[in-house]
């Protein structure tokens, strides 16, 4: 059993982050774009996202993809390498990342709840399939 691969971990959890990334800007900016408009000036903000706004959302998809490969290398040696090991990594990321995140505005009733459960199942999709594609990448170190 060796060590965790850091390099491998940041390069899957990069490649993991670009595809939340990519998920949701087409989920949020795209498809639901006039609805967190509406949302956004409802609670007396402006309708765009500004740009420190989407460095920070850009940053936090990185990071989930990242944590998401660290908790796949770290459950490795346990579960074995492969899809199963990346599905249940990448399920903890989207229950703890995104599901548990949510929880919070739905509580306050801050947003309506269609949009809040669009984004934990898009959620799903989209760590999930980064978590698998950035496992490919990832190789343990040899002593």
């Amino acid at each position: 059993m060796g060590t965790i691969n850091w390099t491998r971990v940041i390069l899957g959890g990069l490649v993991a982050g670009a595809i939340i990334n990519a998920f949701e800007y087409l989920l949020n900016a795209i498809v639901l774009a006039k609805d967190w408009a509406s949302v956004m000036t409802g609670l007396g903000k402006t309708g765009e996202m500004s740009g420190a706004s989407i460095v920070l959302f850009n940053v936090w998809g990185f990071l989930l993809g990242i944590a998401a490969l660290w908790l796949y290398a770290a459950i490795r040696p346990r579960y074995g390498p492969g899809l199963k090991t990346a599905l249940c990594a990448g399920s903890v990321i989207w229950l703890v990342g995104i599901v548990l995140a949510g929880v919070t505005p739905l509580a306050l009733g801050l947003f309506p709840t269609r949009l809040v459960y669009m984004g934990m199942a898009v959620g799903f999709a989209e760590v999930e399939l980064g978590t698998t594609l950035g496992a490919w990448l990832y190789r343990e170190e040899t002593a």
